[in-house]
């Protein structure tokens, strides 16, 4: 697997990274949230700004991430609006969503953008296209795809991931919704497929309590990046970051 450097942090090297969500509502939500999780010792921070109402995002989005990188400091961010028809918050045109992901990379402050792939896809817009666009202005480009209401098979969802890795998306990543074991099963086996099928940085989970071992597992199977909560979550089965990194360490050979 090739690695990819996000300032200090290497993606593909050693233990899955753990990124920690901001959630907030408000401007003084998302500093003291960035605050935690820079504190706790968040390897990248996601700052879902679906959270926000638009008419706000438009407002602050500025100075927002001047604070959140100030901040931050050399913590990687990723920049994410998580739309409804993906499991997030947002009800947005394509057109807009578009927009607004070339505003946030235009601003030069976040080091990778979560773009929904198949959203674009499903709506006649070329996702090549606009990737390409992302990277132009500077950020690299984190494709990916969720399934809040079940989990593909095993074949289904490596196609998926193939498609965004000839997209030419930076960082593939798939999330499911399992609603048996063997569904984890199908997802961990994708994962693990994947590493001879790409040289590119992949990034999977099965949510919910079922899924939780997929959060843990990564380095076994091939995921770089797992999530973890420093107060609030933003899917479901996301573990406090302690406990998460205590069982990374575990799973890499010993908590010491």
């Amino acid at each position: 697997m090739r690695t990819v450097k996000v300032r200090n942090t290497v993606l593909g090297e050693g233990l899955p990274k753990i990124c920690v969500p901001i959630t907030g509502t408000s401007e003084m939500e998302i500093k003291t949230q960035a605050e935690a999780a820079a504190l706790a010792g968040a390897d990248l921070v996601e700052w879902r700004a679906d959270y926000l109402k638009p008419a706000l995002l438009n407002e602050i989005m500025e100075r927002t991430f001047s604070t959140i990188r100030g901040i931050l400091g050399e913590i990687p961010l990723i920049f994410t609006v998580r739309t409804s028809r993906e499991g997030g918050n947002r009800e947005i045109s394509t057109e807009d969503y578009v927009k607004l992901y070339k505003k946030a990379a235009a601003l030069g402050q976040a080091d990778l953008i979560d773009l929904e792939v198949e959203t674009l896809r499903n709506d006649g817009h070329e996702p090549g296209q606009v990737i390409r666009q992302l990277q132009q202005a500077g950020a690299l480009v984190l494709a990916s795809n969720h399934h809040f209401e079940g989990t593909p098979s095993t074949e289904e969802i490596v196609a998926q991931l193939m498609t965004m890795d000839r997209d030419g998306a930076d960082l593939l990543k798939e999330a499911v919704m399992p609603k048996s074991s063997g569904d984890v099963l199908a997802l961990l086996r994708a994962t693990e497929m994947m590493k001879a099928l790409t040289e590119k940085p992949v990034i999977t989970m099965s949510m919910g309590r079922l899924g939780m071992i997929s959060r843990m597992s990564g380095e076994i199977f091939g995921s770089v990046m797992t999530f973890g909560t420093v107060g609030n979550s933003s899917a479901p089965g996301q573990i406090p970051l302690e406990e998460l990194r205590m069982a990374l360490k575990v799973l890499h050979g010993g908590a010491h």
